[in-house]
């Protein structure tokens, strides 16, 4: 078995597509097919079900089981590499990490930008998610690092709180709520709100905190992301319940906050809690806050 056969393997896995995946890794498509034949054979079990053409492709069973070790065992190899590329004093290397849309829009620029500064050779990959992505992403060691929203229940990924992150409700300056210092969450009932797409932690808690209120939220639009829905409430379309922390400074939105308890949700810094972090990993983690992660429960 090769890593190269492992790495063909996860591309098709990934675009479903032998032609797609063999231009993807940069290799012949009858070279890429015969690797992976070659894989299958090895281990005893086919990983795809072959299409016309042996073009379009889709997991077996077995494939659906396998490819997550495949992912790991790449994941593994690249933090190896990475360390070993850092051992001589961190001026080289790759480091990844995960943020979801608001922390990625305020938060982490500045991380990013301090920890590029004290070491310019490492390279840096973000991934822009909601929690519920980035997570499953750590336990595959495809981001060493993730700023995610608790709870967080996988088994193979440790968490650290970092911080309360307030939510507040942002309204147009010339909205009928404007002029009030903070607003109950019982409020919201028939407030036409600006609401995230499907997969925003935002969403999620904002209609879980309706629901607990004992209403319904009502929205008048939906499948945002985060500028779009500052856009759109700075616009008049409605109201939306945003962190406190991405709120504009220009005056074009009045913030709300939420009468006690209010309403906020923790971010955590999230890894794999099974094997040690590469030193680049670590020294982004120090920069942000992370210190040593404890295993989630």
């Amino acid at each position: 078995m090769q890593l190269r056969q492992l790495a063909y393997a996860l591309a098709v896995a990934e675009e479903n597509h032998f032609t797609r995946a063999a231009t993807r890794m940069r290799v012949a498509q009858p070279s890429l097919s015969r690797q992976v034949r070659l894989l299958e054979r090895e281990l005893g079990v086919e990983l795809f079900h072959r299409g016309p053409g042996q073009n379009r492709v889709e997991l077996t069973a077995d494939g659906e089981i396998l490819v997550p070790f495949i992912r790991r065992v790449l994941a593994d190899v690249e933090a190896t590499t990475s360390e070993a590329r850092s051992l001589a004093g961190l001026d080289s290397g790759r480091v990844s990490i995960g943020a979801t849309p608001s922390l990625a829009t305020r938060f982490l620029p500045v991380a990013l930008a301090r920890f590029h500064t004290s070491h310019p050779g490492v390279e840096l990959l973000l991934v822009e998610a909601g929690s519920r992505q980035l997570v499953p992403r750590v336990a595959e060691g495809e981001l060493d690092l993730a700023l995610v929203v608790l709870p967080v229940t996988h088994p193979l990924v440790a968490t650290t709180e970092m911080f309360e992150d307030h939510l507040v409700l942002v309204v147009a300056p010339d909205h009928p709520l404007a002029g009030r210092r903070q607003i109950r969450v019982a409020d919201l009932a028939g407030l036409p709100l600006v609401m995230f797409r499907e997969g925003y932690d935002l969403r999620a808690s904002t209609v879980a905190a309706c629901r607990d209120a004992g209403i319904e939220p009502r929205f008048v639009t939906q499948g945002g992301e985060m500028d779009g829905v500052l856009a759109m409430a700075a616009a008049g379309i409605g109201a939306a319940v945003v962190p406190e922390i991405v709120v504009p400074t220009d005056g074009s939105l009045t913030a709300l906050r939420f009468a006690n308890p209010g309403m906020s949700r923790t971010i955590a810094l999230a890894r794999r809690h099974d094997r040690p972090l590469s030193r680049t990993a670590s020294a982004l983690s120090e920069v942000l806050g992370g210190g040593t992660a404890t295993v989630a429960l």
